[in-house]
This record gives structure tokens, sequence and C-alpha cells, in this order.
């Protein structure tokens, strides 16, 4: 879904479990909005086994100021893999920082996951 894209018609029905995204940058937009909605069960169900902690821990003092998604690498609908990189505000009580990721995504029964961060 492109940027501004309203929530009812983006990441509800993933983050409900009604849909699953069908890019990898589409599940980089719904797990970025679990963050800010505070959805550990999405961010669960949506990394792979492989690579998933026992606890997100999705910090409720952190807020969430927007995603940019700086460029992908396959992940597309016919694809197996993807990389999704992107920059993410964010504001806690040090201050304002960005998160800045090269995400690696597998596609597993026909789902995509979130697998690792990449080294930069």
């Amino acid at each position: 879904m492109p940027p501004g894209t309203a929530y009812d018609d983006c990441c509800r029905p993933a983050l409900d479990g009604e849909t699953w995204p069908t890019t990898a940058e589409a599940l980089m937009r719904s797990r970025y909005t679990a963050f800010v909605r505070g959805n550990e069960d999405h961010l669960l169900r949506t990394w792979h086994a492989k690579t998933r902690p026992d606890d997100v821990g999705v910090d409720d003092a952190t807020t969430w100021l927007g995603l940019e998604i700086v460029s992908t690498t396959g992940g597309g609908i016919d694809d197996a893999t993807g990389t999704v990189h992107f920059r993410a505000r964010f504001r806690d009580h040090l201050g304002d920082h960005v998160l800045e990721e090269n995400s690696s995504f597998v596609r597993r029964a026909g789902r995509w996951m979130y697998l690792e961060a990449l080294e930069s």
C-alpha cells in the first residue's frame, strides 16, 4: 500500500489476522504499524520461527513518528526472498531517533515472513 493509505485499507486486516501481506514491503509496513499499536501478536506471527525471539519487547513509552521505505529488492508477489531498506523515526525518554535497517524477508508456505536484519 502507498504511504498515507487509511489504516482500515492497509494494515488493519493484517494485524487482525484477516489477511496476509502479499509483498515484503507490505509486511514491513504492517510490522511497523504493529509496533505503533503495540500489537505483539502480529509481530511474533510474522517473524520467521528460525529467528523469532520469545518476547518482542514492545515499549509503551516509545512513540513511533514515521516510516520511510528507502528501497526494496525482490519481495514481490512471485518472489521467494526480498529485502526492505527502511528508516523508522521514533521518540523515547532519551529523545528522537532513527532506526535504519535492511530487513530480510522470506516466503514460507506462501506467506511473507520477517527473517532478520542484514549487516550493513
